[in-house]
């Protein structure tokens, strides 16, 4: 994430938009997904299912038109506030609560990796559905590896400060999500990287066999690309073509065919470009 984040600046002087027409991380603020810590201990306990909440009574200022809101058909309805939901939406309006959150249930999925201690982890449900969709991608002769899972507080407290300490607070909110921020730290998102190793947390990434491979099939195993291309505006952060969040089969292939791109747009919340 730390290279996604320092892309920022790039793409806010708008130097490189043309550029990154295929293969762009996101840049300026960086997403709060950025890399969260969290402690190296795991358990296989399943993460906590909410009270059936509808995007109607979440009572969010709504910036999406009403039919960008999910299907009624939807089998189940989970939480857009509670973190061990995998509805939660976390972004620059919207911090974890407690801001302090770990996942009772992390774990290291059996899937390549490139990283060690707690970016290995990832809730249980997010890790059994990554196996998975690597399974399928090396069926297909693509191969991933995972860049970054997991990131708790307080590794987002030292990640943040030395971005302030380095460039100042405007820098840092671009380059960095603020603690409590940050997607990582629910166990719900990660980065992948490409099994080459090619253009990591770089905007070339997109170009790679595993991101076009993810940004083409990652919704059959429940998962988004989280910060899409121009949707910055939106999201609060430029495109990362490695950052992918689980949401459940059934919601991603929703948006995949609807074409919704954000889950701001999806659950008919406001637009959340800067902090509050």
């Amino acid at each position: 994430m730390l290279s996604r984040r320092a892309f920022a600046g790039f793409l806010t002087a708008g130097a490189g938009l043309a550029a990154l027409t295929a293969c762009t991380p996101d840049g300026p603020a960086a997403s709060p997904t950025g890399t969260t810590g969290s402690p190296s201990t795991a358990s296989s306990a399943t993460p906590t299912q909410v009270t059936a909440v509808t995007p109607a009574a979440a009572s969010e200022p709504s910036s999406a038109p009403a039919s960008a809101a999910p299907s009624q058909a939807a089998a189940k309805q989970f939480s857009l506030t509670d973190p061990a939901s995998p509805w939660v939406v976390v972004n620059k309006h919207r911090p974890l609560n407690p801001q302090n959150y770990v996942p009772a249930d992390l774990v290291q999925p059996n899937i390549r990796l490139a990283v060690t201690g707690e970016a290995t982890l990832m809730n249980s449900t997010t890790a059994a559905a990554a196996e998975k969709m690597f399974a399928a991608a090396a069926a297909e002769g693509v191969i991933m590896a995972l860049a970054s899972g997991y990131r708790s507080y307080s590794t987002q407290v030292v990640t943040y400060n030395g971005y302030v300490a380095n460039s100042g607070q405007a820098a840092a909110d671009r380059a960095s999500a603020r603690p409590g921020h940050s997607e990582h730290q629910t166990g719900w998102s990660f980065d992948i990287a490409d099994g080459g190793g090619a253009c990591s947390f770089q905007p070339c990434f997109a170009d790679q066999p595993a991101a076009i491979w993810a940004k083409a099939n990652a919704h059959k195993f429940g998962f988004i690309v989280r910060y899409p291309w121009m949707f910055h505006e939106t999201t609060g952060y430029f495109y990362e073509s490695w950052h992918l969040r689980y949401i459940g089969v059934e919601a991603a292939t929703e948006m995949n065919t609807r074409g919704i791109a954000t889950l701001e747009e999806y659950f008919g919340l406001e637009a959340a470009p800067d902090y509050l």
